[in-house]
């Protein structure tokens, strides 16, 4: 596992959870908005820990934490990500899963075999928009871009025990409320979705380059409250939307 960043106490990343946040480098989009963008494009540049030094520490909090936040990058990317998890597991502590839900395969093991507690998926964008949004409209970032992964993390998920979120981060440039009444509607019956406002830093990924340095400014921007507020209301009033819709980051 690269593991590219902790965070050793989080009341945010879990919900109802004191938790520890893991972060894991390394991602296969390259959603320009990210807010990781050193830890997607350069991530043995950030604090790096050994698996081993993080399992101890978590050992040591056991009684004090009650959770661990895994996000990225995208954590299934790894191939020992699932040995992991399950060492956490092991120590006894809840797992929650932050991913882009390119990798459905991955998600059914992880959710089958009990090794996550809580799913937290980023939906990028409705379906027609979503290999631009994600930066791989041009088959960029390991080949042509499939939507097919996408939406079966997004029916698998629909169907299963475990517990979920689905979220977006809105970006003027990217979404209107045309694109998320789509998302909407895509994922009607879920139990909570959240919009997240686009805040900008100076680690947005398009201000990266390829080293993981400063090299621009970010031409983003988020909408406001009241227009994220309207927003959520248009979506709660989406048939079948039964489920929360709630904003984060406002």
């Amino acid at each position: 596992m690269l593991i590219a960043g902790l965070n050793k106490t989080t009341l945010l990343d879990y919900p109802g959870c004191v938790a520890a946040t893991v972060f894991v480098g390394g991602c296969n989009f390259r959603c320009p908005f990210c807010h990781n963008g050193a830890l997607v494009l350069n991530p043995l540049a950030q604090d790096v820990h050994s698996e081993e030094e993080i399992l101890v520490f978590l050992k040591k909090r056991k009684g004090i934490l009650k959770g661990v936040c895994i996000t990225g990058g995208e954590p299934t990317l790894h191939a020992d990500f699932l040995d992991f998890i399950s060492k956490i597991k092991e120590i006894g502590y809840k797992v929650k899963l932050d991913t882009n839900g390119y990798a459905p395969d991955v998600l059914k093991i992880l959710v089958g075999d009990k090794l996550v507690d809580y799913v937290a998926m980023d939906l990028k964008n409705c379906p027609d928009k979503y290999a631009l949004t994600v930066g791989m409209d041009k088959g960029k970032s390991g080949g042509a871009f499939e939507i097919e992964r996408i939406r079966r993390s997004v029916s698998f998920l629909k169907k299963s025990s475990v517990m979920y979120e689905f979220r977006t981060t809105v970006v003027k440039e990217f979404h209107t409320r045309e694109d998320l009444v789509q998302i909407a509607d895509w994922i009607k019956g879920c139990p909570r979705y959240y919009l997240q406002q686009y805040q900008d830093n100076e680690n947005i990924l398009c201000r990266m380059n390829k080293g993981g340095g400063k090299s621009g400014v970010s031409s983003f921007h988020g909408y406001s409250k009241e227009e994220m507020e309207q927003m959520a209301a248009l979506l709660r009033q989406t048939p079948g939307m039964t489920g929360e819709v709630s904003l984060r980051g406002v």
